[in-house]
């Protein structure tokens, strides 16, 4: 061992490493992904799967107060947290954790129904992508799916000026999206970090866009989704977020969309299926 170096150094990053890491992350996950991979096979789901939806079905009889969120116009924006292929695609790096549970319940094309919905409403949509620069790998603390993250080559770029290598990289978005999210009017903002916006400019965007209402969907639903929606919460935004279009990990520590629903039912202003936000979306219009 090299005594010059220590955990603060990036430089055994490398694409070998990476290459390794990536696939032990795929095989580790390699039963949990299988029913996803023979749907994936057969096409991408545009809804949520019967099964999924009983799997995950809000119960007949809530014990809490059911609440919801009116779409107001020129107040309401569409929120998309990590649309990128390293979490959406078969070839991103997580879809050996991810990818059944994208695929039954529709993610990517739920994704993509909610922001033609949105741009045909006039509605503003907001990207809260998920970047690591050469930096990020200096940290000397992180929690267990940052070093899982890291250790994969997740959401990595060069660097925060450069867009070498970006386009088809798992940072990039996913190319159905792309007409929706590079056309000019869509608010891309700097990434996030960790898991919330708080290191972001997401709220500031939002704010001076005088949107106080938030239709939250992306990945990844115990993460990311989650985490953004509990910041907005706290911030004072309103929000619904949209079921369908979101997934988790499922992994031996646990089902992490069936972690995510749970947490949205009690804290969300609202929970959507899919159907319903581009019906209300239209009707805004």
């Amino acid at each position: 061992m090299d005594n010059e170096h220590d955990k603060t150094c990036a430089c055994c990053v490398t694409p070998e490493t990476v290459d390794h890491a990536r696939r032990r992350l795929l095989a580790g996950a390699a039963g949990a992904a299988t029913a996803g991979a023979v749907a994936m096979a057969t096409g991408s789901a545009t809804a949520a799967t019967e099964e999924a939806r009983a799997l995950y079905a809000d119960p007949e009889n809530p014990g809490l107060p059911q609440i919801d969120m009116e779409i107001e116009a020129g107040r309401t924006a569409l929120v998309v947290t990590d649309p990128q292929i390293d979490f959406l695609s078969k070839d991103g790096v997580t879809w050996g954790v991810v990818g059944e549970s994208v695929t039954e319940q529709g993610t990517v094309d739920n994704i993509e129904r909610l922001l033609k919905a949105a741009k045909a409403a006039a509605m503003p949509v907001f990207i809260s992508p998920h970047y690591y620069y050469p930096h990020d790998h200096k940290w000397q603390f992180e929690g267990t799916l940052e070093k899982t993250m890291h250790s994969i080559g997740m959401f990595d770029r060069p660097g925060p000026l450069s867009l070498e290598n970006f386009e088809g990289s798992g940072a990039d978005w996913m190319p159905q999206y792309k007409k929706y999210i590079e056309d000019g009017e869509t608010v891309i903002c700097s990434p996030h970090k960790v898991y919330s916006p708080a290191q972001n400019d997401l709220n500031l965007q939002l704010r001076k866009r005088g949107i106080d209402k938030v239709i939250l969907a992306g990945m990844s639903a115990n993460l990311c989704t989650q985490a953004h929606l509990y910041e907005l919460l706290e911030l004072g935004f309103e929000v619904a977020v949209v079921r369908d279009a979101t997934a988790g990990a499922k992994v031996p520590e646990g089902d992490g969309y069936l972690a995510a629903i749970i947490n949205f039912r009690m804290v969300a202003n609202g929970v959507w299926w899919t159907d319903d936000a581009v019906e209300r979306i239209a009707r805004s219009a």
